[in-house]
């Protein structure tokens, strides 16, 4: 290990907790990357159609139809929700804070810290869910699990599921760019459109199930406001800093035993008040947190 990943790992073995704050960053080192090859795989018809190059760029664009819209959309939530990151990260950062007590706060809306086998009691996704449904008005504040409707309009596509959840496009043929519009999601309650459940502006739904996971971590914050707590960021970039990055500055301001880290593709600036109880490390996240669970 070099000097500043030693220091860490001795910073996490000494603490009486942990608080996980997970951005995209850390999706993207475990392999769930929206362009290059993974979006050439799944999308290239839609990109060659419309012109863009990576699922990010998708999600945005105007399709002419609730049809198309959600042909890329299933897709993006199967590739992205229904199946395993390609490397194992979220698997050893697991097994680096197995033992502690945790606590898991994310802007991603991949799912894969319950897929890794971290316990759902510990995490707070605060932007939503790729795996839920909400009403488009809203009607309710409910969500509803969206497996097997993404299911069905995958395999309206043409697509199989192969053995470990991924798509499989038979030899020769073409997949369709629209679902049978009998597919198309629809409110239990009202009867109008469903929608992702990914926050975007008011109408994201709060549901029981955020609420409740809202209250877990202020639960836990106020908990740990003393003593020896790491505060180990990852991933986190400058869409929505006041989620985690400075939210996390300020935590560890207030706790002068705590500990501020972040794992970034970039070293990260950090404000001179915690300068001297922050640990900064560049570089590909993913073999840190491997090195960090192995050593």
């Amino acid at each position: 290990m070099n000097e500043k990943t030693r220091q860490l790992k001795e910073a996490i073995s000494g603490a009486h907790a942990v608080i996980i704050g997970a951005g995209a960053g850390l999706s993207t080192a475990a392999g769930f990357v929206y362009s290059g090859e993974r979006f050439e795989k799944h999308f290239a018809d839609f990109g060659r159609k419309y012109g863009f190059r990576d699922m990010y760029s998708g999600g945005f664009y105007p399709y002419p139809t609730q049809e198309e819209f959600w042909a890329f959309w299933s897709r993006n939530i199967w590739v992205n929700r229904y199946t395993d990151a390609p490397k194992s990260t979220y698997s050893d950062l697991l097994r680096l804070v197995r033992g502690k007590d945790y606590f898991v706060l994310t802007t991603n809306v991949d799912h894969c810290f319950q897929k890794a086998g971290f316990d759902k009691a510990r995490l707070f996704y605060t932007q939503g869910d790729y795996g839920l449904f909400q009403c488009s008005k809203p009607c309710c504040q409910k969500t509803w699990d969206n497996e097997d409707s993404v299911r069905r309009m995958i395999l309206a596509q043409g697509f199989r599921i192969g053995a470990h959840g991924e798509l499989v496009l038979p030899e020769g043929r073409e997949a369709a760019m629209s679902v049978p519009t009998d597919l198309l999601p629809k409110c239990p309650n009202c009867g109008r459109p469903l929608t992702l459940n990914l926050r975007s502006d008011d109408r994201f739904v709060e549901d029981e199930g955020w609420k409740n996971a809202a209250a877990a971590y202020e639960a836990w914050l106020t908990a740990h406001q003393k003593g020896r707590v790491v505060f180990l960021e990852i991933g986190v970039g400058y869409n929505t800093p006041g989620i985690i990055k400075y939210n996390f500055w300020q935590q560890v301001y207030r706790n002068p035993d705590a500990v501020y880290a972040c794992l970034n593709l970039e070293e990260d600036a950090v404000p001179d008040a915690i300068a001297q109880r922050s640990i900064i490390i560049g570089g590909d996240s993913s073999a840190v947190i491997r090195e960090l669970a192995d050593g």
